[in-house]
């Protein structure tokens, strides 16, 4: 099992920078695998970005490609999100995830919600124009 919690949230304006923090504990958190996802206001949730094991490789939506990057410090079971260059359309609760199936190929990352087994309980980003 592992437990994630994910802070750093709040209402900021378009054009800021805000970063969130995924906390893990409760199992071998540098052998998972981290998704951030999000959900906007009466949407479906969606997938924001990715990282490997180790760090080696990070994957993004195009929606917020070259704004966000996403970081892991697993010495601290932390994973960062850093959102520069923030819009209205980044609204949502941004939740992250973890997983720990897969094969231990070095820079493999998922995109679907599916292929997560443990999710944190979100966090409130609201971008003001």
């Amino acid at each position: 099992q592992v437990q994630l919690v994910e802070t750093g949230g709040g209402l900021v304006q378009a054009g800021d920078s805000l970063t969130l923090s995924c906390a893990g504990s409760g199992g071998m958190f540098s052998n998972t695998i981290i998704g951030w996802f999000r959900q906007p206001p009466g949407k479906e949730r969606e997938f924001v970005g990715s990282i490997s094991r180790s760090g080696y490789s990070t994957r993004y939506s195009e929606s917020v490609k070259d704004r966000f990057t996403i970081s892991r410090d697993n010495a601290k079971n932390t994973v960062v999100l850093q959102m520069i260059s923030l819009k209205p359309e980044d609204t949502a609760v941004y939740y992250c995830a973890a997983t720990t199936r897969g094969p231990a190929i070095r820079g493999i990352t998922y995109v679907r919600s599916v292929d997560y087994d443990f999710w944190g309980q979100g966090t409130q980003v609201a971008v003001s124009s």
